[in-house]
């Protein structure tokens, strides 16, 4: 047996400290003893003598489910939060992003100066040490400038789009990314589509295709840039998902980084070649006199390039905590949220087979979302 002794060290306490001293004692005692205690005291919590402290067995199963749901809780909202932030910051940049490139029709360069924005951005935030900086070989390198090169091909491409046609039409044209995604899937890595998505790509292009004929500021140029920002765009993700895989990868938000700075010194010369050294005061004066001053035009620059390195950081994030398939909805509700406030904000003139075709083409990516979701659920195992 273990004799006891009462020690009360300090006297606020209601109960005493129990010290035990260690002696041998039979096995068979020993059980026996545990069993005749739990059987004469059933009101008390099932102890177990665990060196020289006392355990309970019921309380910290309790604890750990009100953790478990507390944390469950917070994560929730944790992510919609970040859901909202993606979402608004998005409305902001194509908002202050179609302001400046009305008055000011260099894409070139208004793109260079928004990566360059993200750069900046980055350089903080490995400075103070808010994400660790990455670590790469030089074979992962060649592969992210080629990942690099197709995020500037995206971006560029999009600005050309939204500087010629309105906001809500270019993102109904990139409601095609599903289409091109499951192309280069086919085409790069030989994973061929499920029927169900496929089917789901008849309205995208049903959608898109109506849209366009009824869209009253199509022009070509418009059109086809924003079909070429999604090739870029999805022909980015699909090389992502070939190149990135690994032990040696790094982790979305170090990847978008160090593609963000690649993209910025690429594009750099590119945008002089192409729109020359339009960044003058002459040239802004020029830029700014439609209405707009040449403060209130470089607030909306350096906004807008803010808003876009943010969502896209944002979105990053979102991806490292959900599922592709989740993020893919997200990012469908997104579009449909971008679309309706943009035609509200600049009035843009909608007709009912225009609302139609967008509508069908959002519908479409839904439902594409969805046979995702089909195609990777796991097939229950056959004894």
């Amino acid at each position: 047996m273990f004799p006891l002794t009462f020690v009360n060290p300090n006297p606020r306490l209601p109960y005493p400290l129990f010290i035990a001293k260690s002696i041998p004692e039979p096995a068979l005692s020993r059980r026996s003893r545990a069993l005749s205690s739990s059987h004469s005291y059933p009101w008390r919590p099932n102890l177990r003598l665990n060196g020289f402290k006392f355990k309970s067995a019921t309380a910290p199963e309790n604890l750990e489910e009100g953790d478990s749901k507390s944390e469950s809780l917070v994560k929730g909202l944790k992510l919609g939060g970040m859901f909202g932030v993606w979402y608004l910051l998005n409305i902001y940049y194509n908002i202050f992003n179609k302001q400046v490139l009305r008055v000011y029709p260099y894409p070139a360069t208004v793109t260079a100066f928004q990566l360059g924005c993200g750069t900046l951005m980055i350089a903080i935030m490995w400075l103070l040490k808010l994400h660790p900086p990455p670590k790469f070989t030089p074979s992962q390198f060649t592969a992210i400038v080629q990942l690099a090169a197709a995020h500037t091909l995206g971006n560029l491409l999009t600005n050309v789009s939204l500087g010629r046609v309105n906001v809500s039409f270019t993102h109904t044209i990139k409601a095609m990314e599903p289409f091109f995604t499951v192309l280069f899937s086919v085409l790069l890595l030989g994973e061929w589509p499920s029927l169900w998505i496929v089917c789901s790509l008849l309205p995208i292009v049903a959608g898109v295709s109506l849209a366009s004929f009824t869209e009253a500021s199509f022009n070509w140029i418009g059109f086809c840039s924003a079909m070429a920002s999604n090739v870029t765009n999805q022909s980015r993700n699909v090389l992502s998902k070939k190149f990135m895989v690994g032990k040696e990868a790094m982790d979305n938000i170090n990847l978008f980084s160090v593609i963000t700075i690649i993209s910025f010194i690429l594009l750099v010369p590119a945008a002089i070649m192409m729109d020359g050294f339009k960044l003058t005061p002459s040239e802004l004066q020029i830029a700014t006199s439609q209405g707009m001053s040449v403060k209130e035009f470089c607030i909306m620059s350096l906004l807008a390039g803010v808003c876009l390195h943010s969502y896209q950081q944002v979105s990053y994030m979102i991806l490292e905590m959900v599922s592709p398939v989740t993020h893919s909805v997200g990012n469908c509700v997104k579009r449909v949220v971008v679309i309706t406030s943009s035609i509200i904000f600049f009035q843009t003139p909608v007709s009912p087979l225009n609302s139609i075709g967008t509508a069908t083409a959002l519908a479409g990516v839904y439902l594409y979302s969805r046979a995702r979701r089909l195609k990777l659920k796991p097939k229950p195992k056959t004894c």
